[in-house]
């Protein structure tokens, strides 16, 4: 069955480029959730007062690809310790955040956060929020598989292309044939 799934992880150039080449996935489009201003653009989002994260939505065949799969490339893809930032990328619209979509997603989400900490997988504690949808906004076109895009800007040279070529490494096996 056709599921869909929301998560902010900072830039989310970064998450849709390793989300789109999952074994599972049939889209990935950029956008934004979580905040109080309809209709938000980019430069309004990096302004950081509309409330929203920078998110990606995928949708997925849950006969291909579970959510918990889903889940382990979100945990895997940013640093879920680090509050309202990614690195560099400072601010609430790169904090870590599922949005979930019904209370199945929810629960695994919150089964996740209690095991990973149990696990002492990262030496601080895990800060991402597990919150309902309540609005999502596809990005500006331009935004839209920018990496494949745009491989030679900066950002996508020193952040993006380093963090999808550890994910194509660890998670091999379940990438789509065509990588």
């Amino acid at each position: 069955m056709i599921q869909e799934a929301t998560f902010g992880a900072g830039c989310f150039w970064c998450i849709e480029a390793c989300f789109k080449d999952f074994e599972g996935v049939i889209e990935v489009y950029p956008g934004y959730a979580g905040g109080l201003t309809e209709n938000p653009s980019y430069e309004s989002i990096c302004s950081g007062t509309t409330g929203h994260a920078e998110v990606a939505r995928v949708i997925f065949d849950d006969s291909n690809v579970s959510f918990d799969e889903l889940l382990e490339v979100f945990w895997f893809v940013h640093d879920p310790t680090q509050l309202n930032r990614q690195g560099n990328d400072i601010g609430t619209q790169y904090r870590s955040v599922v949005f979930y979509h019904s209370d199945f997603q929810k629960e695994r989400v919150k089964f996740f956060i209690q095991k990973l900490t149990e696990e002492n997988v990262w030496e601080n504690p895990i800060v991402t929020e597990c919150i309902p949808l309540t609005n999502f906004y596809r990005a500006e076109n331009y935004h839209h598989n920018y990496f494949e895009l745009n491989p030679q800007n900066s950002y996508c040279q020193a952040v993006v292309r380093p963090k999808v070529e550890k994910f194509k490494k660890v998670f091999s096996e379940k990438l789509k044939l065509s990588n």
